[in-house]
């Protein structure tokens, strides 16, 4: 597949220009406000990690802060705790402690998930690990014996039916939940329910039908920021949209973290509003990362541009599919198109089950068939992926610094201020699975999309064919592949911020396997962590 003729001669000399200087500069400035505003985030709060067993557990709370309640925060399903830290950190702003943890087979606990979805044994693990965290915060030094619940997602659901089921839960926020118990089966706590505005109503549904049932109205008379039933003994639910948010979004929403703190404070007892108007609490302070987060991306965007100049120069001449003198859209189309339509009939009767690792068994698939599929194509077309006149060293050494630049300013983030992004040991096998799969695609799409005739906006469509490919997919396999939806989103964003470094790597090496080989770790990576290990 991959063939070599001669050696590259001498690498090209690098020139800073005062654009490059000026994005250096700014990048970086940009990259230290950020920083300094998400550890600012922390500024005053005490923060200890620690294991039950085999589940990492970090407690927040306010340095020097009286006696207060405990709020165990839970996250979803492919989450992780560092995704639950807004609210964390807003909790233990205003006085309380915030336990946040990873369920089996998330982030980095090494206990696989049992059973399967939908299924009474997966229920009950998660709601066993929950039973464990929850037992260990009631023990937690400065807890006043007061106990809340909060949970996003799947973790929602597990928080109403440990409640059920356990008395002594206080209150409980459930941010965007789906829930598997029947109204009336649901415990007697007071109970909000935040969803995003974007979120589709069928899931804001339940939760308007969950308040409609405290008030004994019709769910299209419910009004949103309204408490329905009473606080007093407990039967208190109230509803609130945070406009402009999806289902990830509504993690960092300003009124999302306002209306979970308001109604704690008012479940509690510990302020004199209503319990859940955003905006009504003159005093307490809310997370407010997410500026924080796109100030310090947008200036890795910026130092990545000038940066990959320092890179050497692999080959003396642009490679790709593009290089050869008839290649064109006639050409591109079909290897580009019958892959992409191909992959999810192909998939669609075969079994997926041979990593332990919920949906990567089939992405893994799909990403190496596709992969196999376009690589025939350029076979086809006598354009098969070459090493040409490139240096080996210049090109392992392109390859080294990308992924060091990757991992020190993007991964490393990531995984302290919004999720698990860098996987743990236990995980490491699994991203060699799904590298092997992953590495074939991204070697077979940059080497079409590359070179000096490659089609303009090729880069783009093989990108778009690829996300419709895995919508096909999931058209084809509801059932089993709906979570792929999960994923869809946070792939396109991949594909936008890795596909820029690509493009700039290319024009400063002139070989696409360097952003081919460095783009696969990163997805193969990412998919691995983020999806439950299962037993």
């Amino acid at each position: 597949m991959l063939q070599r003729t001669r050696h590259l001669t001498a690498p090209q000399a690098s020139r800073w220009h005062l654009a490059h200087w000026v994005a250096a500069v700014a990048g970086l400035a940009l990259m230290l406000a950020g920083l300094a505003g998400l550890f600012g985030t922390r500024a005053g709060i005490a923060i200890h990690s620690t294991r039950i067993g085999t589940t990492p557990v970090t407690v927040f709370q306010a340095k020097d802060a009286p006696p207060g309640p405990v709020v165990v925060v839970a996250h979803g399903y492919a989450g992780s705790r560092q995704l639950m830290h807004p609210f964390a950190v807003t909790l233990a702003r205003n006085g309380y402690r915030a336990v946040v943890f990873d369920f089996p087979g998330h982030g980095r606990n090494t206990k696989p998930l049992a059973g399967q979805i939908g299924d009474p044994a997966r229920a009950a693990a998660l709601v066993g690990a929950l039973s464990e965290v929850v037992d260990f915060a009631r023990d937690l030094p400065g807890g006043d014996g007061r106990l809340a619940l909060l949970g996003h997602s799947m973790a929602g659901d597990i928080a109403t039916r440990y409640a059920s089921a356990h008395p002594g839960v206080d209150a409980i926020v459930a941010v965007s939940p789906y829930l598997s118990l029947p109204l009336d089966r649901l415990p007697t706590v007071n109970l909000l329910f935040i969803y995003g505005a974007l979120e589709p109503a069928v899931i804001q549904a339940q939760g308007r039908e969950a308040v409609a049932a405290a008030g004994g109205l019709d769910p299209a008379a419910v009004e949103t920021n309204v408490t329905y039933g009473s606080l007093e003994d407990g039967t208190a639910r109230r509803l609130v949209i945070a406009n402009r948010v999806e289902h990830i979004g509504v993690l960092y929403s300003a009124t999302s973290l306002r209306a979970a703190r308001d109604w704690l404070d008012a479940a509690f007892g510990r302020g004199t509003h209503d319990g859940g108007q955003a905006g009504n609490k003159p005093n307490g302070t809310i997370d407010h990362r997410a500026p924080w987060l796109g100030l310090y991306y947008l200036g890795v965007l910026l130092l990545a541009w000038p940066l990959t100049l320092l890179l050497p120069t692999v080959s003396a001449e642009r490679l790709g599919a593009g290089s050869d003198a008839d290649w064109g859209w006639r050409r591109f189309w079909p290897i580009a198109v019958v892959p992409a339509v191909l992959t999810p009939l192909l998939l669609w009767p075969m079994p997926t089950d041979f990593l332990a690792i919920a949906i990567g068994d089939y992405i893994a698939l799909h990403f190496g068939l596709y992969g196999l599929l376009t690589l025939a194509g350029l076979w086809r077309a006598g354009a098969l992926p070459q090493l040409g006149n490139s240096s080996i060293k210049a090109l392992l050494a392109a390859i080294a610094l990308v992924a060091l630049f990757e991992i020190l300013a993007l991964s490393l983030p990531t995984d302290l201020f919004v999720t698990s992004f860098l996987p743990a040991p236990h995980r490491l096998p699994t991203v060699a699975a799904l590298f092997a799969g992953t590495v074939l695609w991204f070697i077979a799409d940059e080497w079409l999309t590359r070179g000096p005739r490659a089609p303009r906006l090729g880069y783009a469509l093989t990108k778009l064919l690829f996300l419709a490919s895995l919508m096909l997919a999931v058209a084809l396999n509801l059932s089993k592949l709906f979570f792929l939806v999960i994923i869809i989103p946070a792939i396109l964003v991949l594909f936008l911020v890795y596909g820029l470094f690509s493009g700039w790597i290319y024009r400063r090496t002139r070989q696409p396997l360097v952003a081919a080989i460095t783009n696969a770790l990163v997805f193969a990576s990412a998919i691995a962590v983020s999806f439950p290990l299962l037993g």
